[in-house]
C-alpha cells in the first residue's frame, strides 16, 4: 500500500512508520519538516497541516490507499484531508482519545459509552462522528496513557524525576485512583493491525495496556522500573482541593478512575498487548530516561516543595 501518515516524526509516528516500512508500504510523511523522518529515504511533503489551502495545494495530486491522522486534534484539523481523500482511500485511520469518553461510575470504558461534550478532547470525538457522517471508511483508536521512549509528555518521566533523586512523590487523593498505561509499540501494532481488516472499518478501538494500576501502584512500578525497592518509595497523599496550582501541574494525570476494555481490539484485530507495566515502564527508564540525561537534568521542584510542607 501506499500510505500517507500525518507527522511520523515524533513518538508514536515513528513507531508506526517503522513498522509500516518493515511490512513492505511504500510510505508518505506529510510534517513541517523539523524532525528527521524515521526511516532514511521516505519521502516527506514538508507544510503546515493547519493551513486547508496549503494542504490543497501539496496533496490533491498525490494517491493513497490509506491515511493515517496521528495528530489532528480539532475537527478544523482533520475536515480538509478528509475532503481531499474522500472516495480515493481505501482505509482512513484517525488517532482519537480515551479522553473523550464521560466521566463515568462503571468502569472500564467500552467504546460504546457516553462521551463528554465538556472534555478537552472534544475536538477528537467531532472528528470521529464527521467521518463516520461522510462515510469515510474511517478506524478511530482511542488510547489511554501513552508511554515509552520518546514519550514527550512527562507521565512516568515524573515519576522517575522523583525516584531517582530519593524524593517523596507526592500522590493526589488516597493514591487508590486507577489508571491504565498503554506502551506505544503496543500502540502502534494495533494501528498497523488495522490495515486490511475489513471488520475494522466504520469502528472504534480502545488500545492500551490489558491491566489496571492504581496511582501508588505505578509509583511503586516506576521504582521497580529503575532498580529501586517498590517499599524504598516514599508516597505522600494530598488533597488537591486544598492547594492553588494555577496553571502549574502538580500531578501528570487526571484524578480520577480512567481506563478502558482494549477486548475489542484484542478480538477483531488480532492483536495483543506485548509488554506488561513493568517491562515498558524499565523500556522506558533504560532506553529513553537514562539515555537523555535526565536523571542528571536540573528539575523544578517547587510545587512539590509547596505540597510536602503543608503536610
Amino acid at each position: 500500500m501506499r500510505i500517507l501518515i500525518m507527522g511520523g516524526t515524533r513518538f508514536i509516528g515513528v513507531y508506526l512508520t517503522k513498522i509500516l516500512v518493515k511490512q513492505g508500504h511504500e510510505i508518505v510523511l506529510f510534517n513541517r519538516g523539523k524532525k528527521p523522518a524515521p526511516v532514511e529515504g521516505l519521502q516527506q511533503i514538508h507544510g503546515d497541516r493547519t493551513d486547508a489551502a496549503q494542504l490543497k495545494e501539496k496533496l490533491e495530486q498525490e494517491e493513497f490507499d490509506a491515511i493515517f491522522d496521528n495528530n489532528g486534534r480539532e475537527l478544523s484539523d482533520t475536515q480538509p484531508l478528509a475532503e481531499i481523500f474522500k472516495g480515493r482511500v481505501k482505509h482512513f485511520v484517525y488517532m482519537s482519545s480515551a479522553g473523550v469518553y464521560l466521566k463515568s461510575d462503571q468502569m472500564p470504558h467500552k467504546e460504546g459509552d457516553p462521551v463528554d461534550p465538556k472534555s478537552r478532547h472534544k475536538g477528537k470525538h467531532e472528528t470521529e462522528a464527521y467521518l463516520a457522517e461522510q462515510g469515510l471508511p474511517f478506524t478511530s483508536i482511542r488510547p489511554t496513557y501513552i508511554y515509552g521512549p520518546q514519550n514527550y509528555n512527562d507521565l512516568e518521566a515524573w515519576f522517575f524525576d522523583r525516584i531517582v533523586r530519593d524524593r517523596p512523590i507526592p500522590i493526589p487523593g488516597n493514591g487508590t485512583h486507577f489508571t491504565q498505561f498503554g506502551h506505544c509499540q503496543d500502540l502502534a501494532n494495533a494501528m498497523a493491525a488495522v490495515l486490511g481488516n475489513e471488520k475494522a472499518i466504520g469502528q472504534i478501538y480502545n488500545v492500551s495496556g490489558d491491566r489496571y494500576v492504581t496511582f501508588d501502584g505505578l509509583a511503586r512500578a516506576c521504582a521497580e522500573a529503575a532498580g529501586k525497592s517498590p517499599d524504598s518509595v516514599q508516597l505522600v497523599h494530598y488533597e488537591p482541593k486544598k492547594f492553588d496550582f494555577g496553571k502549574r501541574k502538580a500531578f501528570p494525570m487526571r484524578v480520577q478512575h480512567f481506563f478502558a476494555d482494549v477486548h475489542k481490539a484484542m478480538s477483531e484485530l488480532n492483536w495483543q498487548p506485548e509488554y506488561d507495566l513493568i517491562a515498558g515502564l524499565k523500556d522506558s527508564f533504560q532506553n529513553d530516561y537514562l539515555t537523555a540525561g535526565r536523571e542528571k537534568a536540573a528539575v523544578d521542584f517547587s510545587t512539590d516543595d509547596e505540597i510536602l510542607s503543608a503536610s
